[in-house]
């Protein structure tokens, strides 16, 4: 059986993977690549979430493309126009013609005597092909897509109302006159608690202990007043960089003077909630703030519905499910029809493909993190993996720009090879995402390790990512070598 044969194959057709393409394209346009998405619709993660509300917890001018202006009004734009987004990519650079939907990859086994990786892809069908090619980009995103977390909680078969997971929600579902509770105080529930609340007869949010919270207005004024006076790219670029430097202060601000920090964002939510509120039990986390993501409340939605009495927050843990609603440890019961389980993602690595190198398998987890998208000890293999105190965006459009750097050195030197290899003193430090969220600790083997000192060291930083990714040395601790070299030495320093 003839496998079909490509440069580079792109492992998904989300925000990243058209991103990855597009690059792909400009950078090395003498390539063959395909884009495998198991999956019948471009769009990942915003064509996988249907709730009602569902919207980016991040601004459109860095979330967006370095190479497409984000023109709508709303700077927090809703997942429905975010997926027409990157299907206009998609369709204005002509990668559609290179997407092949309906293969959900299964395993990359990896030959160094041939320099290629053989892809094997299960279809909907049940039966499976294989593909081959020199260089592998996993553009899946860091999630489980078949299977979200839910805890199994005490006398859920007791209950006689309708438990949803935010991930496969139901298009039938009506909310409309019920009494919700939704489970969770991520972005996931906060951004469905003031969209359920316009018709239920009731919301209240259930969490074990509060998230922090920041407010701001969806539109970006200063950007709108741009984009009427100068070309849309320019004024793009200008909000887009203003927008990456507001927020690396203050995430910086958040780790040299965390109780300032505190003290300002506590200040601000009490402006924006009801005299008298109870503040320190459920809006004051016991972490410090982005030691777990901050969720985002465009236009203070959130609180108007609170206000308005129309939501309401519980903090308390499940005792058990009974019929009509959640006993709490406290007592209480919390009386639903519908509960909404905004529990959180189960943790992935690559997909969940198996990965093996020369026939040995691997665990991402045993492997150190590469200037943050390659593994130590696997060959040409490249992960967009984005950053989690800032826009997911930013660093998979740096990721993809050195990917097309890597291969062009690599042709220009006569090598076919890259392999990420630590020096000794290197020291496995950290989980490569570097949070305390429930999420991520659940899913520690899903993640690669972060090493004690760069290049090894996965920083949250764009400023730095940005000298390391499109101006650092691409020799700097990379093995280069040819399929028949037995030895393979330390290449010379790129340019």
């Amino acid at each position: 059986m003839t496998t079909d044969h490509f440069d580079v194959l792109i492992v998904g057709a989300g925000l990243s993977g058209i991103g990855a393409a597009v690059h792909l394209q400009g950078d090395c346009p003498d390539r063959s690549f395909a884009i495998l998405e198991g999956r019948d619709a471009i769009g990942g993660t915003w064509d996988l979430f249907r709730y009602p509300g569902i919207r980016s917890d991040s601004d459109m001018y860095t979330l967006g493309y370095s190479f497409k202006p984000w023109n709508a009004a709303k700077a927090i734009a809703d997942g429905p126009s975010i997926r027409s987004y990157i299907r206009e990519a998609a369709s204005e650079h002509d990668v559609e013609r290179h997407i092949r939907f309906g293969h959900k990859v299964k395993a990359a086994d990896w030959d160094s005597t041939r320099a290629r990786w053989t892809v094997t892809c299960a279809l909907a069908d049940g039966s499976t092909v294989t593909l081959s090619c020199n260089f592998l980009f996993m553009c899946s995103g860091y999630y489980s897509y078949d299977e979200g977390h839910k805890p199994d909680w005490p006398g859920e078969a007791d209950f006689q109302g309708q438990i949803v997971h935010p991930q496969f929600w139901p298009e039938t579902l009506d909310h409309a006159g019920e009494k919700v509770v939704i489970i969770g105080s991520g972005a996931t529930a906060v951004t469905l608690v003031p969209e359920i609340a316009r018709t239920a007869a009731r919301v209240t949010m259930l969490q074990r202990s509060p998230t922090w919270m920041v407010s701001r207005p969806a539109s970006d004024g200063i950007a709108n007043a741009l984009r009427a006076v100068l070309p849309a790219k320019v004024a793009y670029d200008m909000v887009r960089w203003k927008n990456v430097t507001m927020g690396m202060w203050f995430y910086q601000q958040t780790r040299k003077n965390p109780d300032k920090v505190r003290t300002a964002l506590l200040g601000r939510l009490q402006k924006l909630l009801p005299a008298g509120y109870d503040m320190a039990t459920h809006f004051t986390p016991r972490y410090n703030p982005w030691d777990q993501r901050l969720c985002l409340v465009p236009d203070a939605d959130l609180f108007d519905a609170i206000k308005a009495g129309k939501a309401d927050i519980a903090t308390d843990t499940i005792a058990r499910f009974e019929a009509d609603g959640i006993r709490l440890a406290s007592g209480a019961l919390l009386e639903a029809d519908i509960v909404i389980a905004a529990t959180g993602l189960k943790l992935q690595a690559l997909g969940g493909m198996a990965v093996s190198v020369d026939g040995v398998p691997q665990r991402i987890a045993d492997a150190l993190a590469y200037k943050g998208m390659m593994f130590s000890g696997i060959p040409n293999l490249a992960i967009s993996f984005g950053y989690i105190n800032a826009s997911w965006t930013l660093r998979s459009d740096l990721i993809a720009g050195y990917v097309g750097r890597l291969l062009n050195y690599m042709r220009a030197t006569g090598t076919s090879i890259a392999t990420a290899t630590p020096g000794a003193d290197v020291q496995p430090e950290r989980l490569a995402m570097d949070l305390s969220s429930g999420y991520v600790q659940r899913g520690a083997d899903a993640l690669p390790r972060s090493g004690s000192r760069a290049p090894w060291m996965v920083t949250a930083s764009y400023k730095h990512d940005r000298q390391q990714l499109r101006d650092g040395d691409l020799g700097e601790e990379m093995v280069f070598s040819r399929p028949e070299a037995r030895a393979p030495a330390l290449a010379e320093a790129a340019e």
